[in-house]
């Protein structure tokens, strides 16, 4: 009997050492203000880095939409605190609301102009910013248009990132030389008359990273064209949809590396020891045909290291 007893003990033994041991899933909540090509991009880059690594059969992804209101941003991030194990916040405010409600678990920000502007200093916070090269895209607008003097910006003054670009725009054109006129707008249905009260007074529209904006993009180039007024951009999707040009970083890459550092999380780094980070290489995009439109005559210099647009 104490023999038959020792081999079901060493039965029952093996048949729990054969099993496998079950890996709890890691659940990444994603949240983002608006739907708009740049954000996607950014996006797309977060979920490509994560799928590119070891925990790629480990994570779940829930991704949410703030559709540009903050109080639904907020709500997101109130049931993500209690859902997911970290969250990616796309955006200055979705990072706000994040930060606002999560502080016991990680939050990987991304597409943040300037964190410390922002308040994003939590210890459970850090990403990647995506500090525009304004100083680069200066050089562009008068090296595109020498003739240009006056820069209009339309720009959302409730958006902390589009306020700052503002101003340090204005800033650093005025030290070149030009003047800049500026436009403020509180949401989306104000973003045809400012437009059209701005047209006349201006040279070339500059258009920053401004989540109103490029949510209304279409109706800003068709604006745009109508007053027969070149766009330069911030970022490549604008090109693709009508700015004659940006000299920008790529979003996507702002999402991939936040992706990264999701993944270094994941690989046992702390969080508090991870500090935010930037985008310091940009690229030179120019849209062939809008050029030619507004008869944009470009340098062999820009040519050379340009991807023309089509």
């Amino acid at each position: 009997m104490k023999k038959l007893l020792i081999m079901c003990f060493v039965i029952l033994a093996a048949i729990g050492c054969g099993k496998k041991e079950e890996v709890k899933p890691v659940k990444i909540g994603i949240t983002q203000i608006v739907e708009h090509p740049s954000l996607d991009e950014v996006r797309k880059g977060v979920e490509d880095a994560i799928s590119k690594s070891e925990f790629k059969d480990r994570v779940e992804l829930n991704y949410q939409n703030a559709q540009g209101d903050f109080n639904t941003a907020q709500m997101i991030a109130t049931s993500f605190k209690e859902s997911e194990d970290m969250v990616v916040a796309i955006t200055t405010p979705s990072a706000q609301a994040a930060q606002n409600q999560i502080s016991d678990k990680p939050v990987f920000f991304a597409a943040v102009t300037n964190p410390d502007v922002a308040g994003l200093t939590a210890p459970n916070v850090t990403g990647v910013s995506d500090q525009s090269p304004v100083e680069k895209q200066i050089e562009l607008i008068m090296d595109l248009l020498p003739e240009a003097e006056k820069v209009g910006i339309v720009y959302n003054t409730s958006e902390q990132n589009s306020v700052y670009l503002t101003e340090l725009f204005t800033e650093k054109a005025e030290e070149a030389g030009l003047k800049v006129i500026v436009r403020g707008i509180t949401n989306v249905n104000e973003v045809s008359s400012a437009l059209d009260t701005i047209m006349p007074e201006i040279d070339v529209l500059y258009t920053s990273i401004d989540n109103t904006i490029a949510s209304a993009y279409p109706l800003v180039i068709q604006k745009a064209d109508q007053g027969k007024v070149p766009v330069i951009g911030a970022t490549k999707p604008y090109v693709y949809q009508g700015a004659v040009a940006t000299e920008g970083i790529e979003d996507y890459q702002v999402g991939y590396q936040t992706g990264e550092m999701v993944v270094r999380y994941l690989q046992g780094e702390k969080i508090e020891a991870m500090p935010y980070e930037t985008v310091k290489n940009s690229s030179l995009y120019i849209n062939r045909k809008k050029s030619e439109e507004y008869n944009i005559k470009i340098s062999d210099a820009l040519k050379e290291r340009a991807e023309m647009v089509e």
